[in-house]
């Protein structure tokens, strides 16, 4: 939908694409759907579910096993996304390094997005 020829809609540190193909196998799922839907502090919150197959209407990519799909409704907000994996002494998680971000919360769990 949102797409640029020769430009994946977002990005995968292989940290993450390792953990997403890790959790593919474990969930024995087709990929990670990824979204946003209005919520948190900021205005708007990332979804993210393992599904079992893929809809055809998401933008797919493909990493060293990682799949990750993008619902339609959130291709325009997620484009140029980096995916990253990242572990700390007190807590491991997905990070998404968004440039269409214009505020963050303080726990970093809600977004508001920049006028588009």
């Amino acid at each position: 939908m949102f797409s640029i020829p020769g430009k994946q809609a977002v990005s995968i540190t292989p940290a993450a694409a390792r953990q997403i193909a890790r959790l593919m196998t474990k969930q024995n799922s087709a990929g990670l759907r990824i979204g946003v839907k209005k919520g948190g502090c900021a205005g708007m919150e990332y979804t993210m579910d393992y599904v079992s197959e893929v809809n055809p209407m998401d933008e797919t990519v493909e990493q060293d096993g990682a799949r990750v799909m993008i619902a339609p409704m959130a291709q325009m907000f997620l484009f140029g996304t980096e995916i990253d994996y990242e572990t700390s002494l007190l807590e491991s998680g997905f990070k998404f390094r968004n440039p269409n971000v214009a505020e963050a919360c303080g726990c970093g769990e809600s977004i508001k997005f920049k006028d588009m």
